[in-house]
């Protein structure tokens, strides 16, 4: 995607230095800072920390940090037991998105194949920039598969703005080009339809008012942030046309993790009628757990991010500020589930369906162990 006319990709491999450069998302809307990561504690930290965050590309992380333990390991040449213990730290990274663990395993899985270091090194490098530029692809496509319904909805309303809520991040930040969620934004902004975007703040870290509306506000698209707990309110008054989000985990049966707050979401658009489409790669649905509520893990994370909030001082520091008495404890859960009942339907890169196993088994059947 294009920032200020220049081509720019959350994460991406510099030829220069042979090492892994992201963007640290952290310091967004207000600093655009790029971390260089050069071991595999590096790449634990900016996952763990968010300098990159997003399924998709967490688990190009996840790949490129596979690529960074190979190339640590010269000294020990070949040790497969050295990769593969490093590739178990990697994925205890974060818990919830099933990429990290699937773009980890892929690389180390064509790496184990290989002899010599120098053969090992080729392969982690030719299979992470592999994933990374398929992910690239599965967003464009989600873009493709998601316009018609923004299309429909267009000239349903004589072309009035088609006006989408989302929640979170779910763009090119987080997903190398495109984004899920917004990737079938891009596409109708692209082909004309006139478009706006509901943008909650998404509590706490706010990556919908930091991120996707910086995201957005680099392509020109028109959009307006809410906070989170107005979403009900303007779907109650006929102000959303239909919310997309993204999701970190998705059971095979249709179950939907994703940023804490999506529920809540999902439950006002159904008491309003109002379409809820869950975008998302293949690679982010997990094939191998049917039972969102009991089997995906949900991270818990430091509940500094809601006892504190970051901001533009006016003098133009970045400073965090306490919200809360200093005493008071928090709770912060990252995330949360959306049962399959919920949903209308699935965008993916290889069409729409419905939210539930037979219909995403219809898209993906070479996943149907049967």
């Amino acid at each position: 995607m294009k920032v200020d006319g220049k081509d720019m990709r959350p994460i991406w491999f510099d030829a220069e230095t042979k090492t892994i450069k992201v963007i640290d998302q952290r310091f967004l809307p207000h600093k655009f800072v790029v971390a260089e990561l050069k071991s595999v504690d590096d790449f634990i930290r900016a996952i763990k920390d968010m300098y990159v965050r997003g399924a998709p590309l967490i688990g190009a992380a996840g790949a490129f940090g596979v690529y960074t333990a190979v190339s640590q390991n010269r000294d020990k040449r070949c040790n497969n037991e050295y990769l593969i213990k490093e590739c178990k730290r990697l994925k205890a990274a974060r818990p919830t998105a099933v990429n990290l663990s699937w773009g980890v395993d892929k690389v180390l899985d064509h790496v184990l194949k290989s002899n010599s270091y120098d053969e090992k090194l080729a392969a982690a490098l030719e299979k992470a920039s592999f994933i990374v530029e398929k992910e690239a692809e599965n967003c464009r496509q989600i873009g493709i598969h998601g316009y018609p319904l923004i299309e429909k909805i267009s000239r349903q309303k004589n072309g009035r703005p088609v006006n989408i809520l989302t929640h979170c991040n779910a763009g090119w930040l987080a997903c190398i080009e495109y984004g899920t969620a917004t990737a079938p934004v891009y596409t109708a902004f692209d082909r004309g339809i006139d478009i706006h975007v509901w943008v909650d703040e998404t509590r706490p870290l706010n990556q919908g008012s930091r991120l996707t509306a910086w995201e957005l506000g680099k392509y020109k698209i028109p959009h307006t942030i809410i906070t989170d707990n107005a979403g009900g309110h303007i779907m109650q008054h006929g102000m959303v046309d239909m919310v997309i989000v993204g999701t970190d985990r998705t059971t095979r049966t249709g179950d939907v993790a994703n940023k804490i707050g999506t529920y809540l979401k999902a439950l006002a658009a159904k008491h309003n009628n109002i379409p809820f489409y869950v975008a998302l790669p293949s690679t982010t649905f997990d094939w191998q757990i049917r039972d969102g509520l009991k089997e995906i893990p949900i991270e818990k994370r430091d509940p500094g991010e809601i006892s504190h909030v970051q901001g533009l001082s006016p003098d133009k520091k970045l400073v965090n500020v306490l919200i809360p008495p200093e005493d008071s404890q928090c709770e912060n859960y990252a995330f949360d589930v959306t049962p399959a009942d919920l949903v209308t339907g699935f965008i993916t890169e290889r069409g729409i369906c419905s939210a539930s196993e037979k219909d995403i088994l219809s898209l993906f059947p070479e996943k149907n162990p049967g």
